[in-house]
């Protein structure tokens, strides 16, 4: 048997579980029940183009967020011995390991008005804070679950970076500041791309974490899709098309950050 007939099954399965699945968005996205042609659907999307914007206001405040925390996670990581590396990157990545399901509702418990945390400011004798089903609430899930996604890529790029770059800007008289602002963050750029992609794309198009720690008051894509789908307000054409124009919008973002990390990566000589 030629090693290209071992493909066979792979293909098959995307086949049956991508493409298939893909070809009936297009054909409802622009067709009525009827099954006639029409481009209604896509006008019926300006209705909720509040949603869009909150979708993507919140999957990028989440993703700015999991920069803020993931960078630095990252970089003190690869500067310390590989011993304690890999204790880190298990700590990391050890929520992964269980049920994304089971860790939204972990937060439930912990944010709710009765949860861990109003718990422990009472007793403290700090007033209690209203989270749960908030926005807020949302963006905490969402950091959470997605925040291994952007340590990891930043982690694994530092990690590749030729050592002798650092020694020659340290000879050469650099200042540590100076080595990581003109030498780490430039060559690092790509693992922050990577990381904004894994992160923002799953994070725009989540509905778990909306429909447990938002309650029902926070409406994102994912839900306003799962609506179209299975909700009352049951119409399948008009969420075709707008998980279309969402897999438009995440292509076109993913490809602008594939472009600029290759320009990263030209511009520091890689």
């Amino acid at each position: 048997m030629k090693p290209k007939h071992f493909t066979i099954p792979y293909i098959g399965w995307m086949a049956v579980f991508v493409v298939t699945p893909i070809i009936l968005i297009f054909v409802y996205a622009f067709t009525t029940a009827a099954g006639e042609f029409t481009l209604a659907n896509f006008a019926r999307i300006a209705a909720f183009r509040s949603v869009f914007v909150n979708s993507f206001r919140l999957a990028l405040i989440a993703t700015l967020i999991c920069i803020v925390i993931g960078y630095p996670v990252a970089y003190i990581l690869s500067r310390e011995v590989m011993r304690v590396q890999r204790l880190i990157i298990m700590l990391v990545m050890l929520p992964l390991w269980m049920n994304f399901l089971l860790r939204t509702y972990a937060w439930m418990s912990i944010l709710e008005n009765t949860g861990l945390l109003n718990r422990f400011l009472a007793f403290v004798g700090l007033p209690t804070l209203r989270i749960i089903n908030t926005q807020v609430a949302v963006v905490i899930g969402m950091v959470y679950n997605f925040l291994p996604f952007m340590i990891l890529p930043i982690y694994s790029v530092i990690m590749k970076i030729d050592k002798s770059l650092l020694e020659s800007a340290r000879d050469l008289g650099a200042p540590p500041l100076a080595v990581f602002s003109k030498v780490v963050f430039p060559l690092s750029l790509p693992g922050v791309l990577s990381g904004m992609t894994m992160v923002f794309v799953p994070a725009v198009s989540t509905f778990v974490i909306t429909q447990l720690l938002g309650g029902g008051m926070v409406i994102l894509l994912g839900d306003l899709i799962e609506m179209q789908f299975l909700g009352a307000a049951f119409n399948p054409h008009v969420g075709s098309a707008v998980a279309l124009v969402m897999m438009f919008i995440v292509i076109v973002f993913m490809y602008v950050m594939n472009k600029f990390g290759g320009g990263e990566e030209r511009a520091v000589g890689l």
